[in-house]
């Protein structure tokens, strides 16, 4: 929002059932009595306890919060007070109108949430006489020094246009429910008058303290200087397989059927970068940490598992119950909070199975590679293509145009035995080693043969051996 809500205006904050909103009004009204201002919450949807109990479940308190609580009178249920002359909307209209006219009056609030309009728009009737009381309510807070926010449930049909073209401001949010793993919310900032704004779409979650909100990156607004530079694997025919090794500011795609190395051979990176005394995170979004770092000290490839310098942290990741927003700000916390200089993502499957719609990858990933290079990260993207052996592998989303070198890895038969073949493909800043090598691991780690010049066609799965 550019730094917060302008004063004194009224702003609008929609969504269904469940969104937030209350939540939101909440912090916002915390955040008031904190600088010592005046703070009202008008509430026609819920009773005074259920916003205290509401509060209590995050561990807030709302002493020093007016709470005002417009709920009809038990009499009205009882049918003793039925209106003949009047429509009873024109009489409950007048009066809940003049009740919070008076709250206001009598509190005069800095900072003022109304929970719902819902109630006003039924009771109105019509949308003429619903704009209009709306309309009286903002002219009332001219000049009374008043942030007012007007929550809406969204039962109307459709966005409610009349409110908007009102509010200075207008704030949705969301709920998406898949058809498997947990909700995911969304926050979008629709309108703000006289301010500048980040549009579109940004994640959030509700957590035990309120609303967390996780902006959408966007690359061009972080850059760092760093110094160029090649990483080394600690594998010395790794390194000449990618032309001394990946530069600094780069992304690197491992690909290649599952069990072909690929997870190894990204570790093994890590594991060389704490090995220089730098930070390194693996992202492992198919495997758990603690088989992780048995499968690669298994091998000789053994390091401090924490933060900080000489060590590196596997962070697992649910890809069912986490957003790409959420993804996206951990790597921006192990970047920036942590100074991470290796990240791995284990695999980019995983990952794409957090987005709710497949369209939306490559644009996420390419905003935060983006972003990862104008960090001076070095960065390793796993994928676990369909398949065993053959030349019709195919992947669940294409991106290796998005990377900047491209590592290859493939299954061959040979003499009644299946082995591994590595190559790279592609590298954007500078040559490469255009030859394959036989990929193979024990206790002691990762080997490379001399390349296999000696075949013919072993991305096939089944090469031929030339004659001498």
């Amino acid at each position: 929002m550019g730094g917060g809500f302008i004063p004194h205006r009224l702003y609008l904050v929609e969504g269904d059932p469940g969104a937030g909103k209350t939540t939101l009004a909440l912090q916002y009204l915390m955040e008031g009595r904190k600088a010592g201002e005046k703070c009202l919450y008008v509430t026609l949807s819920e009773t005074q306890e259920e916003l205290i109990a509401g509060a209590q479940s995050h561990g807030w308190s709302l002493d020093g919060i007016e709470i005002v609580e417009l709920a009809p009178p038990e009499s009205d249920l009882s049918g003793e007070n039925l209106v003949t002359m009047y429509s009873p909307s024109e009489v409950e209209l007048s009066e809940t109108t003049r009740q919070v006219l008076d709250a206001v009056e009598r509190v005069n609030p800095t900072r003022l949430v109304f929970d719902s309009l819902a109630e006003l728009r039924l009771l109105a009737q019509s949308p003429l006489r619903y704009r209009r009381q709306i309309l009286a309510l903002k002219q009332f807070f001219v000049g009374r020094e008043c942030t007012v926010l007007l929550l809406d449930d969204g039962t109307s049909e459709g966005p409610d246009f009349q409110l908007h073209s009102i509010a200075h401001g207008v704030i949705s949010l969301e709920q998406l429910v898949p058809i498997y793993g947990a909700a995911r919310r969304r926050l979008r900032i629709i309108k703000l008058r006289g301010a500048p704004y980040r549009g579109g779409f940004h994640d959030f979650s509700i957590e035990t303290g309120g609303l967390k909100i996780f902006p959408r990156l966007v690359a061009v607004e972080h850059l760092s200087e760093f110094e160029p530079s090649r990483i080394k694997s600690g594998v010395t025919a790794l390194d000449s397989l990618l032309g001394g090794g990946p530069d600094r500011g780069t992304s690197t795609l491992l690909v290649g059927p599952a069990g072909s190395g690929k997870s190894t051979v990204a570790a093994q990176y890590a594991f060389a970068a704490a090995d220089r005394g730098e930070h390194a995170v693996i992202f492992a979004f198919d495997e758990s940490p603690g088989t992780l770092q048995a499968r690669t000290e298994s091998l000789g490839i053994r390091f401090k598992e924490g933060v900080g310098a000489g060590h590196v942290r596997i962070q697992q990741v649910d890809p069912a119950e986490l957003s790409p927003g959420e993804f996206a700000q951990l790597v921006r916390e192990a970047v920036e909070r942590d100074q991470a200089r290796v990240i791995v993502i284990d695999t980019l499957n995983g990952y794409m199975h957090a987005m709710p719609e497949e369209k939306f990858l490559t644009a996420q990933l390419h905003e935060l590679l983006t972003y990862l290079a104008r960090q001076g990260i070095t960065t390793l993207l796993v994928v676990a293509q369909h398949g065993v052996v053959g030349t019709q592998m195919t992947s669940p989303v294409d991106t290796s145009y998005l990377a900047d070198s491209v590592i290859l890895l493939r299954y061959f038969e040979y003499n009644g035995k299946v082995k591994k073949a590595i190559s790279v493909v592609k590298k954007r800043s500078g040559p490469h080693e255009e030859s394959i090598r036989e990929l193979s691991f024990d206790q002691s780690g990762i080997h490379m043969s001399e390349p296999l010049s000696q075949f013919r066609g072993i991305l096939t799965g089944v090469p031929i051996e030339l004659s001498a």
